[in-house]
């Protein structure tokens, strides 16, 4: 698995979560070509794109012909330059994914109760100091969820 972060620390992390290779894309604006690099030229199979159109189009040069990009934040804005030539070059399949309803939900959380995942919690606020939490995860300085205690 190649992890991208702009921050050293949270690659540190990543590492020790398992990630076999790391690149800080803030020190490496190229990233895409260094993932292909990894992959011996070939490209990776599946990207998670979190970035939107400021990163997407990084994320297609990493790719390899046919691989499947999971849209699934917009960090970067609504808006942008997306080069649809490369998608088409590459024959990529770019899907976007957002939150699903109640029972999607709830089928979800009984797949991780299941198969015993669990997610890495960065910080709990208390309900009272949502605007905190908004304001924690605002500072991109977050390491997995954010959670509300009720």
């Amino acid at each position: 698995m190649i992890a991208t972060s702009s921050s050293d620390d949270k690659l540190a992390r990543l590492k020790a979560l398992g990630a076999d290779h790391l690149i800080n894309y803030r020190k490496t604006p190229n990233w895409g070509e260094v993932a292909r690099e990894i992959t011996g030229g070939r490209g990776v199979d599946h990207v998670v794109e979190v970035g939107g159109p400021a990163t997407l189009d990084q994320s297609m040069v990493a790719a390899r012909v046919g691989a499947h990009i999971s849209v699934i934040v917009i960090l970067t804005g609504l808006g942008g330059e997306v080069s649809i030539v490369t998608a088409l070059i590459k024959q990529l399949r770019l899907q976007g994914l957002i939150v699903g309803n109640r029972t999607q939900q709830q089928d979800m959380v009984k797949a991780i109760d299941a198969n015993g995942m669990r997610p890495i919690v960065d910080k709990v606020f208390p309900l009272e100091n949502i605007v905190e939490a908004f304001q924690y995860q605002e500072s991109n300085k977050h390491f997995g969820k954010i959670c509300l205690k009720m």
